[in-house]
């Protein structure tokens, strides 16, 4: 069952799917050490990370499983991160979120809103009922965007990332239609 990955427009931002264009943003945002400090993976080193990325989001739209954006501001185009609706489940009615973006739009609000308008065309577009996330115990400013959204803390998995050799822990977030819609 195919995904199509969708166009979404906020008061302030443009979803849209990645292009082949965006690979010299997306790398500087993904090599970038600052940025990457509390991801589940070093940063790229490699450009063909960027193919093997873009590659990934196609996928993703054709299998069904996910859709991710690219985030940029409406009044001027350009790269602000990226969203991921992923691992898409329709027989549990369950997927996952995620979001990364550069430092300059930190603090924004942007984050919030992008998520937002991705978990409204979820729930809106499919017979979603849950939303997992995860967030790296040191982060805090991403804990507090999931709670802005509704996000409820369920649960601290000890121990469960391994980054160049550095140990953390990660909060696991969850959102239920009931919430989203109340």
């Amino acid at each position: 069952m195919r995904l199509p990955t969708p166009t979404l427009e906020t008061d302030r931002l443009r979803l849209r799917p990645f292009a082949e264009a965006d690979g010299d943003e997306l790398y500087a945002l993904q090599s970038n050490a600052e940025v990457l400090r509390y991801w589940d993976s070093p940063p790229w080193t490699d450009r063909s990370s960027v193919a093997r990325f873009l590659s990934g989001c196609r996928s993703m739209a054709e299998d069904g499983t996910g859709a991710r954006v690219v985030i940029e501001r409406a009044d001027h185009p350009g790269f602000l991160g990226w969203c991921t609706f992923n691992s898409w489940n329709p027989e549990f009615r369950s997927a996952s979120l995620g979001f990364c973006l550069a430092e300059a739009a930190w603090g924004r609000g942007y984050a919030t809103e992008a998520a937002g308008a991705v978990l409204r065309w979820a729930f809106d577009a499919l017979d979603l009922n849950r939303v997992q996330a995860e967030v790296d115990t040191r982060n805090p400013a991403s804990a507090r965007v999931l709670e802005k959204l509704g996000f409820l803390l369920e649960g601290t998995l000890r121990e469960d990332c391994i980054v160049d050799g550095v140990v953390s822990d990660s909060w696991v977030y969850g959102l239920l239609r009931r919430d989203w819609l109340a």
